[in-house]
């Protein structure tokens, strides 16, 4: 039987109409973690409450951990994944950045702060927090605020924008500081609870969580005028937009729906482990705005 090309063209278009349209093909990120089956989650082992290590299981928790869970949850919808594995990866103030570029972590949410600087190595999501950097010192020293520093001994931690800060501020203002660089939060407080050091410079929000595991927390308060104020925000691998919108889309996604709210409340006003521990740290207005406003830029640095 002869077919009319006609009619041979017409049933193929029916055929294409009738037909599933699938998906674009999978690029980057989204393709490793298909083809492996696994999500590497890049974690903080001392970032209270944001991302640390709790008990012997080694397993992080923390509110940026939770975020990081939201976007796993997200991932398995949008892969068609239900049973995607989840692998941690610690990692350290100076090894997150190049652990994201080279491929061992595919998303770090910790307590990062989304800077020009970085934004030049990785690809920021939309932010997830904000803060100042300030000060923690003894409640009834002198030490209230960063012009009582001069040719004191001051604590911040390793590869983070309050060392640079302080660094810049010593030089600066020519004050004579002993900036000590300790290797993590927990290491900078142990320095500072030991007399070390007078003061220990850090995000606000990072300090709160250091003086409520303090031997005695009504013994310390966090003082000084904010440094800068800074957005934290997840790392992805910079170039790669398809994951980069996946991360942001299910980060706006349980801030539309309000569960954020529930995961702040568990993590700043109410106790945590190991201790129970309550920061006693209610969301803020920046925080606030910052949730009815996602975006992916930093906030404007603020100096003295």
């Amino acid at each position: 039987m002869r077919i009319v090309p006609q009619l041979l063209g017409a049933a193929i278009a029916v055929a294409l109409m009738s037909t599933p349209v699938f998906a674009a093909e999978l690029t980057g990120t989204l393709k490793k973690i298909k083809e492996s089956g696994t999500v590497t989650l890049g974690h903080r082992d001392s970032s209270i409450p944001f991302s640390y290590i709790a008990d012997a299981s080694g397993k992080p928790v923390g509110y940026s951990h939770d975020i990081q869970l939201a976007i796993v949850e997200g991932l398995k919808k949008q892969l068609d994944m239900p049973d995607l594995k989840v692998k941690y990866n610690l990692v350290t103030s100076q090894t997150r950045i190049p652990l994201v570029q080279n491929g061992t972590v595919d998303v770090e949410c910790g307590s990062t702060t989304n800077n020009a600087e970085r934004a030049q190595q990785v690809d920021f999501s939309v932010g997830i927090f904000e803060i100042g950097t300030r000060l923690l010192s003894k409640k009834d020293s002198p030490y209230k605020d960063f012009a009582d520093l001069k040719g004191k001994n001051v604590v911040t931690t390793a590869g983070t924008t309050s060392e640079r800060i302080l660094k810049s501020m010593n030089a600066d203002k020519q004050m004579g500081m002993n900036v000590i660089s300790a290797k993590d939060h927990g290491e900078s407080f142990q320095m500072l609870e030991s007399g070390r050091a007078v003061a220990f410079m850090m995000d606000d929000a990072l300090l709160a969580g250091e003086m409520a595991k303090a031997k005695k927390p009504t013994d310390w308060a966090v003082t000084g005028t904010p440094q800068s104020y800074e957005v934290y925000a997840c790392m992805v691998r910079k170039g790669d937009p398809d994951f980069k919108k996946a991360v942001d889309d299910a980060i706006v996604g349980i801030y539309k729906s309000g569960e954020i709210n529930n995961i702040y409340s568990k993590w700043f006003t109410q106790p945590i482990p190991p201790k129970g521990l309550n920061l006693m740290f209610p969301m803020s207005d920046k925080v606030k705005e910052l949730i009815a406003n996602p975006n992916d830029k930093p906030a404007p640095e603020v100096k003295i």
